[in-house]
């Protein structure tokens, strides 16, 4: 025992002190920077303590000056510890956005999630639902995040929404799209990938379509990603190993498959494919994998033919939109390093602007602002710039000149949506608003962490990751209106709002709320 108690003097106790102090000092400063993305934060606070922790114990064994059997005692005690952590705890996933890991007992397993598919019910009529409006794609009617037509009550208390159903579901991040009283979403049970149709008025599952795939990463989960999108009687989903399917979107019947990535010999991204599928005229157009090149393809909506591909980026995580841009109709897709306008007939690419760093996903929604400008937003350092877009000198191509860029407005899985002359969206996990001329953030309010928003005229729907939902006054800098405990997991996955109908879901279920009008 004595040769664990230090001495007067002599151990060089500084040491401790000074690696103790500069930890701090360095911990500080990360938790203080300004405009620095709270992913980064956590990490580097995290890195932080671990590198103290460990120039602690290379003082303690090498330059303490205890006595030889008191270090050998505590490297044994360290080794023993060290195997004992590895032995009983295990990586559950992630925490939350940040990506740290989630740690759980070794002994302790996720339950077995057993799902009966549902079976097919090819009945050509569904429960009308008063009030419904048909949201037939992703993140919105117009793919932009803004849902008009929807006079939404203000107060929450006095008029509570009404819970209408609630379903166990598969994993995955899939939300909702929904079309004459059908919800359309896709969810992973055991080894098979299923697109699942359910009636809106009741939850109750109507078909489920499913093919042997599964897509799993320790941080983003399993489970698919992308949305599907509906059109003319017709379902598109794109699974989140590549794979885009057109099915019957009454019997759930298969009508087409194409394996993108397979077929392309291209290597699927990181954390999954997670484009919703685009469709236009006779086309469905989808994005590409971890390899330079085809970064956008389009296949006939009918028969699945390959139309054109184009492109030589890498792809990342958001969903091409179909968009008009110093006069010219354009195919909009933000890439691993770039964003890329496309002829929407040929593919053609009519705009190759570098922009971010390839090494960090991208996830949010480009957002044409006026005529002629394009924002574009991300997490991890990137931040977000505002770009005009002109017609070269021939008039053939187009070209993009920064106006201003900040990291004013850092989205990491959210998107923006624009309000007049305003953009909102999550900065870093606050509602924010910036002015969309000048690219100075008004106000940002509240924490909901990595969640995702809609704006409703001047509210705006944002759904937490932890899985609360919250109305929010923009008029009145994000106060928050109302508040409803939808879910209560970690939740990832965009609202659907058809009409004063909520769904929002996450890996492990799906609910539906009757929301109060005016």
């Amino acid at each position: 025992m004595n040769a664990l108690v230090p001495a007067q003097k002599g151990h060089r106790l500084w040491i401790p002190f000074v690696v103790a102090a500069v930890i701090a000092v360095g911990i500080a400063a990360t938790v203080l920077t300004p405009e620095l993305d709270r992913n980064f934060k956590s990490w580097g606070v995290s890195a932080l303590s671990l590198l103290g922790g460990l120039l602690l114990v290379l003082w303690f064994l090498l330059l303490s000056r205890y006595s030889g059997r008191a270090r050998l005692a505590v490297a044994g005690l360290l080794v023993l510890a060290g195997f004992g952590v590895s032995r009983t705890v295990r990586v559950d996933g992630t925490m939350d956005g940040t990506g740290l890991p989630k740690l759980a007992w070794a002994w302790t397993r996720p339950a077995e999630r057993h799902f009966s598919a549902p079976s097919v019910v090819p009945v050509a009529e569904v429960a009308k639902v008063e009030g419904a409006m048909d949201v037939p794609q992703f993140y919105g009617p117009q793919r932009n995040g803004v849902v008009q037509n929807a006079a939404l009550a203000r107060d929450w208390q006095s008029q509570a929404p009404k819970e209408l159903w609630r379903q166990t579901i598969g994993e995955g991040w899939s939300a909702f799209a929904v079309l004459g009283g059908r919800a359309y979403t896709q969810e992973q049970r055991g080894d098979e990938e299923m697109t699942t149709c359910y009636e809106l008025a009741t939850g109750k599952p109507l078909w489920s379509h499913a093919i042997k795939a599964r897509f799993s990463q320790w941080q983003g989960g399993t489970g698919p990603r992308a949305t599907p999108t509906v059109e003319s009687g017709r379902v598109y989903s794109y699974g989140g190993t590549g794979v885009l399917t057109c099915l019957d979107g009454v019997t759930g019947e298969a009508v087409w498959s194409r394996e993108v990535l397979k077929e392309n010999n291209l290597p699927n991204i990181e954390w999954g494919v997670s484009a919703s599928p685009l469709v236009y005229d006779d086309l469905v157009v989808v994005t590409g994998g971890d390899k330079e090149g085809p970064t956008v393809l389009a296949y006939r909506r009918d028969t699945g033919e390959p139309a054109w591909q184009a492109g030589t980026a890498k792809a990342s995580y958001a969903s091409p939109v179909l968009v008009t841009l110093a006069g010219r109709r354009v195919v909009l897709s933000v890439n691993a390093g770039n964003l890329s306008a496309h002829d929407p007939a040929t593919g053609e690419v009519l705009l190759d602007h570098t922009w971010g760093d390839p090494r960090w996903p991208k996830a949010s929604q480009p957002l044409v602002v006026g005529e002629d400008q394009v924002f574009l937003s991300a997490g991890y350092g990137m931040g977000c710039t505002m770009l005009k877009i002109k017609p070269v000198a021939d008039g053939k191509k187009l070209e993009a000149e920064e106006v201003w860029q900040n990291l004013r407005m850092k989205t990491q899985f959210n998107s923006t949506a624009l309000r007049g002359r305003y953009i909102y969206g999550l900065d870093d996990g606050q509602i924010a608003c910036m002015d969309a001329e000048t690219g100075k953030r008004l106000w940002k309010n509240g924490r909901y962490g990595s969640g995702q928003s809609l704006i409703v005229n001047d509210l705006a729907l944002i759904q937490s990751e932890p899985g609360e939902v919250i109305l929010v006054d923009l008029e009145k800098e994000g106060t928050v209106l109302g508040q409803l405990p939808a879910l209560s997991a970690k939740t990832w996955t965009h609202p659907t709002l058809a009409g004063k109908y909520l769904l929002v879901r996450n890996s492990v279920e799906a609910v539906c709320y009757e929301l109060p009008g005016k």
